[in-house]
């Protein structure tokens, strides 16, 4: 009978979803917000660009730094939810993925990964309680994957270069007009993509929006919004590129104009699906924000959603473009 009660404990623990919170911000709230959002926003973009501009070890660092901190947001969301993942382990995994992206390929990244699952798994076996053994596993790798690993990839679109030629060899490299420095237009036109779609979703939704995009996931999301950020951040790509085309043409010579269109808008996309998801993960763990790092903005998680689907689908169309451009068979 003593036995019993652990066990009729955590069978009252929610490890379901939840019920969509009830009570949607204010209007008057978002506005208030405005202010510490602009003045978040003139701080951290400045400082992007510098970090992606710099390279090496210092943006190898910052992108670790964003991991763990997403991560543990992420953990918290999954802790709201009754369930209790291996913090440490996924931490330790999620900050692998950057370093392997920066030093080793694609196959040492799987080693990590598959690592990280075993000691996971090997670490829940040696735990007293199982009753919430599937959680705990899942809810970790999870994290490891949706933030260390999709986030590793703005290590190596940052090193394109490298990756091109490690597929493809640097004499097709230097044919397509692939340097070095591509690397560095490449983030910033993905990121400009991403963030300016969600700055356009965000101020025409408040301004036009009407129809509800997805009122289960984000009853402020609308579909007025939606149209507004897919044409902002396709503009935004598109400014990016012009400003490279005037200033640095070189670093951006891999990429016309109209796959610049074509990648701006498939990006912006991405970003939105991105900002999606991790508002149905809120949802779920019925919270607003995922933390309180950033004034205005929420938590770090709020603000890497976008980029989290952005960057890898950039990463890997600019090498499926590569693919086509090179004639490989």
């Amino acid at each position: 009978m003593n036995e019993a009660t652990p066990f009729q404990g955590e069978a009252r623990e929610p490890l379901h979803p939840q019920p969509p919170t009830p009570v949607a911000p204010t209007r008057r709230r978002e506005k208030n917000d405005l202010p510490a959002r602009l003045v978040t926003a003139a701080v951290l973009v400045p400082a992007v660009i510098w970090l992606v501009v710099l390279g090496g070890l210092p943006y190898l660092a910052a992108v670790i730094a964003v991991v763990l901190l997403g991560q543990r947001e992420l953990y918290r969301l999954i802790e709201e939810k009754g369930a209790h993942p291996l913090v440490n382990y996924g931490l330790a995994g999620g900050a692998a993925l950057p370093l392997v992206a920066y030093v080793g390929s694609e196959t040492h990244a799987t080693v990590v990964m598959t690592a990280t699952l075993l000691a996971v798994m090997i670490r829940q076996v040696g735990k007293e309680q199982i009753a919430e053994a599937l959680v705990s596993i899942s809810g970790t790798f999870f994290g490891v994957v949706y933030v260390g690993w999709l986030l590793a990839h703005a290590i190596v679109l940052r090193n394109f270069h490298r990756a091109v030629v490690a597929h493809f060899g640097q004499a097709e490299a230097l044919r397509l007009g692939i340097v070095p420095g591509t690397g560095i237009f490449l983030v910033l036109f993905c990121l400009s993509a991403v963030v300016l779609c969600d700055a356009g979703a965000y101020f025409v939704g408040r301004r036009f929006g009407r129809r509800k995009l997805a009122p289960r996931i984000s009853p402020s999301k609308t579909v007025e919004g939606a149209i507004g950020g897919l044409a902002a951040g396709t503009l935004g790509a598109l400014a990016a590129k012009g400003v490279f085309e005037i200033f640095w043409p070189e670093l951006s010579a891999a990429l016309g104009w109209w796959a610049a269109v074509a990648l701006g808008f498939v990006v912006s996309v991405a970003g939105m699906i991105g900002d999606l998801v991790e508002s149905l993960l809120k949802r779920d763990a019925r919270t607003k924000d995922s933390g309180q790092l950033l004034p205005g903005m929420g938590g770090v998680m709020d603000r890497i959603d976008s980029p989290l689907l952005g960057i890898p689908v950039m990463y890997y169309l600019m090498l499926f473009t590569v693919f086509l451009e090179s004639g490989a068979p």
